[in-house]
């Protein structure tokens, strides 16, 4: 996320805090410091309940749920059902209604036909009421096809009546839903004791006619897919999945053990069973189901919805859409996502790096705090909550101190990752994909928060913007070693190359010759074409997408990745209900059109946010545009920011507002991510202070869908006329024409390193790493068969042997900047020529080739 502040503003001590309430800062040494209060969202079961019966249903059949768990949409689109309080924050994703007879409706709906503009489409609702956007008549909503809403981009027009949010979800607003019970016969003794034996051998013939029913399919489509060995290299790009499923045990036979009764997969309603013995009810009304299996620990059979591919099936990205959320500021932290860690030591703590130096000093230690803090802020019944909502992608910010750290930087090195590991765990065993996104560079890619220290970019930019290069790129290598490897490559099929570089400072020379550099580096590790290695998502550095029209020609799986936000930019105080129809017509046509003449087009980043306000959107101890006491801003106020802030007291045209704004962002952006699942609340107030960035919180409140196919035809709705889209070149997917970029292309941005930055214009004389150290490769989990202390193959982490190129690592005898330069004046002067230097001067690292020991997860 990106906040525009001025690279020398930071905040000044004694800076005054904006907090919802104005009262005396505390910190209660309770539970709740540590997480929100909309934890947990699913019900948690009691100890002694049932487990899941190990009796499944074929993969993603629509079984009805037990009586108690069945939902049905409301009025105002199911959303938190009304007789809950807000001290009970259960909230249920809607369910389908019940047709009257036994045919299976998903096999009735063809999925995967192509949107047009006259193709008809609805929820279907409560009690035969089928409220929709003018498409009718299909049983469920086509879900995946390709967009072709192309919006006019013209401003918005601000005479416009706003057009109410239409009813999405129907019904008679009652809550809950329940299936009829089956009849019962009651008849006399005398005709049940004639009739007992027939019943009886009846019944045993339905269970075990049943029992095969669901075995046989469970095994040929779940379980039997997934036995592949850990070495297969590839996938199908034309039989619609992949072969890679996970390691094979290293040794014994992985049978036995207190696991092998336990349930390995289970639908709606279903109890699941966390590593820590906890447990909580699975609640998914879209087909998904989970899997897993201790005995098979990288098997990719989980769906996190029936209408997508399960993680052992090809992602068709003409078809398919990313419905998407961010984990931020959780391995990355950032202060107006997580402040229970940055607001006790207000205002010094603006950024992990401060946070990293008082944390290491405090009486909790850095590693205390802030292993509390990925342990708990985001944990495994987050990523069941997130497939419940219908959303079926995460992008996970991680920074470049989750590989190392070199002499001097402040970071806690390293143990992140053990919870990256975790994080692909889980969204394995919910059938969810990955876009690990590299979102900390060293120096910082542009100077914000967010990027491990608020200052000025230094990557490609200052006297150590190419050494801070040269060592991005080693850690990118790193990445993708790792999640090329086949027992990963399926659950984390996409890679973001930097987040939020700084192009208009940096420039487009210096940062297509690194982009170009990236592409050459990582496509030789992978190899070219579907299947070989992650997609590469560029960000669009902030110039829009239609600059990247026919860029980086004969690239091999490239996606542009854009961030569209209004709040940074002009406030405006339109009404709630405008706002709408405003993201239709700005961000529509771009996208869609962006898809043909680029690529894989998706926003990974965008938000419910209309404006600037929210406690740390913009910086601790910085102000807001909306409120005119941002640094630098010249507008005037245009009121108050408690009003935004204090959701609790949001009237429901408010709420349909913001959820018609929601809807219309995703109806126009295809393709998503939206900022961020969960804002952590802030202990000096014990609220959460930035409500338009929380998806978590949206939906129990009720501003955010509840299926996000519901957002399909929100702008043609909002007048906004619709067209199709043209397909996605061959070579985004690494189809015909995909490998390397094209010489002329290339020629025009190498040779590499650059010449030349932005900020200095001879940069051949700065200071440079040497090739010549080791790199670090990063472990996997370990899993040990049960019953035997064997452990399944977990990869390397090193997927090329063939990549010998060594490390960046500074020359002995060459003096370097510090990489976070925020003053030249206080650093050694300019060199006047390249140091050549005598020999490597080796950082800390773990040598080669021993990977590094594996974390027990």
């Amino acid at each position: 996320m990106s906040s525009n502040i001025p690279y020398s503003q930071i905040a000044p001590p004694g800076a005054k805090r904006y907090s919802l309430h104005d009262r005396p800062v505390s910190y209660p040494e309770t539970e709740d410091n540590r997480q929100s209060e909309l934890e947990p969202i699913y019900e948690r079961s009691h100890e002694n309940d049932p487990p899941f019966s190990p009796g499944l249903l074929p993969p993603g059949a629509g079984a009805p749920a037990p009586v108690s768990r069945f939902y049905g949409l409301s009025a105002e689109e199911g959303g938190p059902n009304p007789s809950f309080t807000h001290s009970d924050p259960s909230f249920r994703t809607p369910s389908y209604h019940p047709i009257d007879d036994d045919r299976d409706v998903t096999q009735e709906v063809n999925f995967d036909q192509p949107r047009h503009s006259d193709y008809r489409r609805s929820v279907l609702a409560n009690e035969g009421t089928t409220p929709t956007f003018g498409y009718q008549d299909t049983p469920f909503i086509p879900p995946q096809s390709y967009h072709d809403e192309p919006y006019n981009n013209s401003e918005m027009n601000a005479s416009a009546v706003p057009i109410p949010l239409q009813d999405v979800g129907g019904g008679n607003g009652n809550g809950y839903r329940e299936f009829a019970e089956k009849n019962r016969f009651y008849e006399s003794p005398r005709k049940q004791s004639t009739r007992k034996a027939w019943l009886c051998t009846t019944i045993a013939v339905v269970i075990l006619i049943v029992a095969a029913a669901v075995a046989v399919p469970v095994y040929f489509f779940v379980i039997k897919p997934h036995s592949n060995s850990a070495s297969s290299d590839g996938s199908s790009g034309s039989s619609g999945s992949s072969s890679s499923s996970g390691g094979s045990p290293s040794s014994g036979s992985g049978s036995g053990g207190k696991g092998s009764a336990a349930a390995i997969t289970g639908t709606d309603g279903s109890i699941v069973t966390t590593d820590n013995g906890t447990t909580f009810t699975y609640n998914n009304t879209f087909g998904g189901y989970w899997y897993w299996d201790p005995k098979d620990p990288f098997n990719n059979g989980a769906r996190a919805q029936s209408y997508v591919p399960a993680l052992n099936e090809t992602w068709d990205w003409n078809n398919n859409h990313i419905f998407g959320v961010n984990l931020g500021g959780w391995l990355n932290t950032e202060p107006f996502i997580s402040p229970a860690l940055y607001e006790p030591f207000y205002p010094n703590a603006v950024d992990e790096y401060t946070l990293s130096q008082l944390l290491a000093n405090s009486s909790s230690g850095l590693q205390g705090a802030l292993e509390e803090h990925y342990a708990t802020f985001i944990t495994e019944e987050d990523f069941a909550q997130i497939a419940a909502a219908g959303l079926n992608w995460v992008r996970i910010p991680l920074p470049y101190w989750a590989i190392e750290t070199w002499d001097g930087e402040p970071f806690l090195e390293g143990v992140a990752w053990k919870y990256f590991l975790k994080a692909i765990q889980w969204a394995r065993k919910y059938g969810i994909r990955i876009n690990l996104d590299f979102h900390a560079a060293p120096g910082s890619q542009n100077g914000w928060n967010h990027s491990g220290k608020l200052g000025q970019p230094n990557f490609l930019y200052g006297p150590m913007g190419l050494a801070n290069a040269d060592r991005s790129l080693d850690y990118l290598r790193i990445l993708v070693q790792f999640i090329s490897q086949p027992q990963y490559k399926d659950v984390v099929p996409m890679l973001g190359l930097l987040n939020e570089a700084l192009t208009p400072n940096i420039g487009t020379q210096p940062m297509y010759s690194f982009y170009v550099q990236a592409h050459g580096v990582l496509r030789e590790i992978t190899g070219t074409g579907t299947g070989n290695g992650p997609i590469l998502s560029l960000h669009d550095g902030f110039v829009g997408v239609d600059p990247w029209a026919g860029l980086f020609p004969g690239s091999d799986r490239l996606a542009l990745d854009i961030h569209p936000y209004f709040s940074f930019a002009e406030q405006s105080n339109a009404p709630i209900a405008a706002q709408g129809l405003r993201a239709c017509q700005t961000w529509g046509s771009g996208t869609n059109s962006s898809m043909g003449a680029f690529g894989i087009t998706a926003a990974g980043e965008f938000s419910n946010a209309i404006n600037d306000c929210g406690t740390y959107v913009n910086g601790v101890g910085i102000g807001t545009r909306y409120e005119g006491n941002f640094p630098g801003w010249t507008e005037p106020a245009l009121g108050s920011c408690s009003t935004w802030l204090d959701y609790k007291n949001y009237d429901q045209p408010t709420k349909d507002g913001m959820k018609q704004f929601a809807m219309a962002s995703m109806d126009s952006l295809t393709n998503w991510f939206f900022w961020t699942w969960k804002i952590g609340a802030n202990p000096a107030t014990g609220e959460i202070e930035a409500p338009f960035w929380s998806y978590q919180l949206g939906l129990q409140e009720g501003w955010m869908p509840t299926d996000p196919r519901t957002a399909y035809g929100v702008c043609a709705s909002l007048g906004v006329p619709a067209t199709s889209a043209p397909p996605v070149p061959a070579t985004a997917t690494g189809g015909a024409g995909a490998g390397t970029i094209s010489a002329a292309f290339a020629a025009s941005y190498t040779p590499w390193p650059v010449t030349s930055l932005a900020s200095i214009a001879s940069a051949n004389v700065l200071p440079t790493y040497t090739a010549t150290g080791t790199l670090k490769t990063m472990p996997g989990p370990t899993f040990t068969t049960p019953g035997s202390t064997a452990t399944f193959d977990a990869g390397s982490g090193w997927f090329n042997s063939a990549d010998t190129v060594g490390a960046h690592v500074p020359v002995a005898g060459c003096t370097y900047f510090d990489q976070y330069v925020l003053d030249l004046a206080s650093q050694p002067p300019l060199p006047t020529a390249a140091c050549v230097g005598s020999a490597a001067k080796k950082a800390k690292r773990n040598p080669a080739p021993a990977p590094t020991p594996a974390p027990k997860l």
